[in-house]
């Protein structure tokens, strides 16, 4: 079965927005484990305008299901992926300034850079993921890194979908397949959601985990964190 990973970015914003600790980001993580999800993940960004540092190091020790960590491998977030050392750490190519991921790595370009990255965090022990486009190109090239996985970056599935599923999950499964052919494990992430994820699992059943967050975070302020990552898991069964 696919793995469900929650994405707490957005509880940190909201705690953010007002100061103090209210949300309580470890205590939410923990009943998100609690309820179900086989995973936590935070994408922690320069300005901090989110998920903090200290966040990070808090989270690590204290979670038990999988911890995932994305973000952009400058100096300093490598270091702290070397200091929490978390189970996966997936690599994306976002910038300081940039407000949400909106692109995977052009790995081909980025092949020495990457290459060095993932040989560095698997000198740690720790799981590697290199999120790209759903290109078999980019695939191979990821490939090439040594990486353990990759994850497909789906905003284009889920804004096709509703016009056309068969269009939109096309080439979501011929990269996937090729994913597998190579040897990768398979993530997804992305504007995944309640209306979209049971399609895009069903039609890649190999796939190991989808990391999930802003859709999810809103599906429960209306029925509540228990019952939508029952909801989620539901539709990766």
């Amino acid at each position: 079965m696919t793995r469900l990973s929650v994405n707490i970015n957005k509880i940190a914003t909201l705690r953010n927005a007002r100061g103090g600790n209210n949300p309580d980001l470890l205590a939410a993580a923990l009943d998100i484990e609690r309820f179900g999800a086989q995973g936590i993940t935070v994408h922690p960004r320069p300005d901090e305008r989110h998920i903090r540092r200290s966040d990070v190091v808090e989270l690590a020790p204290r979670l038990s299901t999988e911890f995932n960590i994305e973000g952009f491998p400058s100096n300093d977030f490598c270091q702290l992926i070397e200091e929490v050392r978390p189970d996966q750490v997936t690599l994306v190519p976002d910038t300081p300034q940039q407000l949400t991921s909106n692109h995977g790595w052009n790995t081909k370009q980025n092949l020495s850079q990457l290459t060095d990255i993932v040989c560095r965090f698997h000198q740690s022990g720790i799981r590697t993921s290199i999120f790209i486009d759903a290109t078999t190109e980019m695939a191979e090239y990821a490939a090439q890194t040594g990486t353990d996985r990759v994850e497909l970056y789906t905003e284009p599935y889920a804004a096709a979908y509703p016009l056309s599923p068969a269009n939109a999950i096309a080439p979501f499964v011929e990269t996937a397949n090729y994913c597998k052919a190579l040897g990768l494990g398979l993530n997804a992430g992305h504007d995944l959601s309640l209306q979209n994820l049971a399609f895009f699992a069903q039609e890649i059943p190999f796939l190991d985990e989808v990391s999930i967050g802003h859709a999810l975070i809103c599906d429960a302020l209306y029925l509540g964190l228990k019952e939508t990552i029952r909801r989620y898991r539901q539709c990766l069964s």
